[in-house]
């Protein structure tokens, strides 16, 4: 089942938005530009910046999110937002022997069987692998259990390469929040899978809850920039959609 944690992010995250914004258009030192900004200009900072698109003041501030029960497919695409950082569960270090998936919810008689298949090649090919590094390392004058423990690990390395894209995975995710604009803008869309769509619903619905004001206009491309760049792909459903995230701001 997949869970988002909301791990850490950067305290006062709106203030510290407002001041690296605020300084760009004062000669003020950086404590008296702290020390003058109350929540209502903090707020009032924020909804500037957002209304202008001056989003270089959001990259000061980060979250880092503790994502848990998606798929390979679905982490080969978080990866793809370049700018953030990631540490994910390896396949090459930890044994899979009894590797958890991801089922498609059309398809889940078929997709289990298969995937039971799948899991019974990846202990085949593991016990093969681990027979043949354990000789060679008893060969190579390694003790019994010396020899084993390397030869399971070296096993591990040539095993995953059947593991399938449905293997569950883990994965550790910071982004600031400019690129977490962009990663909502492309991913809470219609149009963006299903998998990858509940991970970036629940991350923004985690954001909006610790810094309400930076997230409000947060969304997909309909909701932030007021337009679908689809064009013929569109859902056809950016009212539904508007509704739907706007919604998502009165939610605790």
């Amino acid at each position: 089942m997949m869970r988002v944690e909301l791990i850490t992010h950067t305290p006062e995250p709106e203030k510290v938005v407002a001041t690296a914004a605020k300084l760009c258009y004062s000669s003020s030192d950086i404590a008296s530009l702290r020390e003058g900004l109350t929540e209502e200009k903090t707020k009032s900072f924020i909804e500037r910046l957002v209304s202008i698109g001056h989003e270089s003041p959001m990259e000061h501030v980060s979250f880092t999110f503790g994502i848990e029960g998606i798929s390979r497919a679905c982490s080969h695409q978080l990866v793809r937002h370049r700018i953030a950082s990631y540490s994910q569960k390896s396949q090459r270090y930890v044994n899979e022997s009894g590797f958890e998936f991801i089922t498609p919810p059309e398809a889940k008689a078929e997709f289990d069987k298969q995937m039971d298949q799948l899991l019974e090649c990846y202990n085949k090919i593991a016990d093969i692998l681990t027979n043949t590094h354990e000789k060679a390392f008893l060969e190579q004058g390694m003790s019994e259990k010396d020899a084993l423990n390397k030869a399971k690990k070296k096993a591990y390395e040539d095993a995953r390469f059947v593991l399938p894209n449905a293997c569950e995975t883990k994965i550790v995710v910071t982004m600031n929040v400019r690129t977490l604009f962009n990663f909502f803008q492309h991913r809470c869309c219609n149009r963006a899978q299903w998998e990858i769509k509940a991970v970036a619903d629940e991350m923004l619905r985690l954001c909006k809850q610790a810094a309400p004001e930076l997230f409000k206009n947060a969304g997909p491309s309909c909701v932030m920039k007021g337009k679908c760049p689809e064009g013929a792909m569109s859902c056809g459903k950016m009212a539904e959609v508007k509704k739907i995230y706007g919604e998502m701001n009165n939610v605790e």
